[in-house]
C-alpha cells in the first residue's frame, strides 16, 4: 500500500460469449415462463400481484437450474450458492412486483404491458448479482 492509500488495479474483463449467449437463451425461456404463468392466472382472475409473483418464481426456478448446469457451467453448487440465488431472486420478486403495482395500479398500463415494462430492469439487476456474487467460479487456492 503506498501513501495514497490502495493502489487500483486494472482488471481485464474477459467477456465469454458462449456464456452469454446462454444466458440469454435461459432468459428469453424465463420470461416465457413467467408470461405465460402471468397471462394465465390474470385470466383465470388472479391479483396481478399474486400473478406476477407466482410467473416470476416460476421463471427463477427456471432460470436456477439451467443457468447453474448450463450458463454458468463453472460455478459452485451446494447449499451457498442456492441460499445465493434465493436472495438474489427475492430481490428481484420484490423489484418486480413493485415494478408491476407502479406500472398497473398507480399508471394505469394495461395488465401484461406492466409486466412487460418491468422485465428487463429485474432481468439486468438479477444477471448482474448472479454473474458477480451467485454463480461465480471459486478462486484458486
Amino acid at each position: 500500500m503506498s501513501a495514497r492509500g490502495p493502489e487500483l488495479r486494472a482488471v481485464a474483463v474477459h467477456v465469454d460469449v458462449g456464456q452469454l449467449l446462454r444466458f440469454i437463451t435461459v432468459g428469453v425461456s424465463n420470461t416465457v415462463v413467467t408470461l405465460l404463468a402471468y397471462a394465465g392466472l390474470v385470466a383465470i382472475g388472479a391479483p396481478v400481484v399474486v400473478a406476477s409473483a407466482v410467473g416470476f418464481a416460476l421463471g427463477a426456478f427456471n432460470g436456477y437450474r439451467l443457468n447453474r448446469v448450463w450458463t454458468f457451467r463453472g460455478a459452485p453448487g451446494g447449499a451457498v450458492t442456492g441460499a445465493r440465488y434465493v436472495v438474489v431472486q427475492g430481490a428481484g420478486l420484490v423489484l418486480n412486483t413493485a415494478g408491476v403495482w407502479l406500472a398497473v395500479d398507480a399508471a394505469g398500463l394495461p395488465r401484461l404491458t406492466g409486466e412487460v415494462v418491468i422485465l428487463p430492469l429485474v432481468t439486468v439487476t438479477t444477471y448482474l448479482l448472479s454473474r458477480c456474487w451467485v454463480f461465480r467460479p471459486r478462486a484458486s487456492a
